[in-house]
């Protein structure tokens, strides 16, 4: 029998993903749905569809703008990811909740473990940092946190749809070379997500695709695979420039590879693939819509 899965987002760029799977009925509640900041509200939409989990796929993800908005930021990131964790345990329901990369502060060297401490270096991480406290404290044994790094889709704003975008319009860009890590297609991300919650995981994953890059090699790809696929119809000049030269309100991790080693031990039905496959898959994907 299918589970029913409850899914806080509609329309990120997860939970349009979570909202295609056919494996599992896959309920997304978007802000017009629910009120995540209300206990009330949590309740009766848990209580409305009965689910067997419930995946947290909403966040403040505005990594700029969450040095000036810290209350916002903490507010989804971090209060409302406690609500949601009490509300399932008191449903006695596994929770699902998606964490990223900027947990950590990026200057280790080496791929960070599940286990290794979180050291922030922004609201935005710090936001999400205090998220994954709070469902460890509320749900310690039902719960399941996958970090997860440069997530991009057909849907919604991200990098590689905002290169294509430049590629198409400006005569060169400019692109930071020096920031190292893992790019990551929602659609994987969404099916580690259903593995987890029908099979009720807990613990901390790490979810990213395979290999590591840089923006700077990440855009070199997304031109030559853009003008493969048609979706550009010629090649600019792609300059590298080191993150000095372009400064920004949040500091970013230089290196946040996430290792994954126990995920793939752990999700024997999500196989990991490479990131350039994947970013062909995702442009297949563009080009037919």
């Amino acid at each position: 029998m299918n589970k029913t899965l409850l899914v806080i987002g509609k329309s990120g760029q997860l939970a349009v993903e979570l909202s295609k799977i056919g494996s599992a009925s896959v309920v997304c509640v978007g802000r017009n749905d629910i009120d995540v900041m209300s206990d009330e509200s949590i309740r009766s939409v848990i209580e409305k569809y009965n689910p067997d989990a419930l995946i947290n796929a909403s966040a403040y993800t505005a990594v700029d703008k969450a040095e000036s908005e810290k209350e916002g930021a903490f507010a989804l990131n971090s209060e409302a990811v406690s609500k949601l964790a009490n509300a399932c345990k008191l449903a006695n329901i596994s929770m699902v909740h998606v964490s990223t990369d900027y947990v950590f502060k990026g200057d280790k060297g080496s791929p960070y473990k599940v286990d290794d401490v979180r050291d922030p270096q922004g609201v935005y991480g710090a936001s999400k940092a205090a998220g994954e406290e709070a469902i460890q404290q509320v749900l310690p044994e039902s719960s399941c946190i996958i970090r997860t790094s440069w997530v991009y889709s057909a849907a919604g704003n991200n990098f590689v749809k905002t290169m294509l975008t430049l590629m198409a319009s400006k005569p060169a860009l400019t692109v930071i070379d020096d920031q190292v890590g893992s790019p990551t297609w929602a659609k994987g991300l969404a099916l580690a997500c259903v593995e987890a919650a029908t099979k009720s995981l807990s613990g901390v994953y790490h979810w990213s695709d395979e290999g590591v890059t840089s923006w700077y090699d990440f855009a070199i790809a997304i031109q030559e695979l853009g003008i493969a696929k048609g979706l550009l119809s010629q090649a600019i000049p792609i300059k590298p420039i080191p993150t000095k030269d372009y400064p920004t309100p949040a500091s970013r991790p230089l290196y946040s590879v996430l290792d994954k080693t126990v995920t793939r031990r752990v999700f024997a039905d999500s196989p990991t693939h490479h990131w350039k496959a994947q970013l062909s898959s995702m442009l297949d994907e563009l080009s037919a819509n």
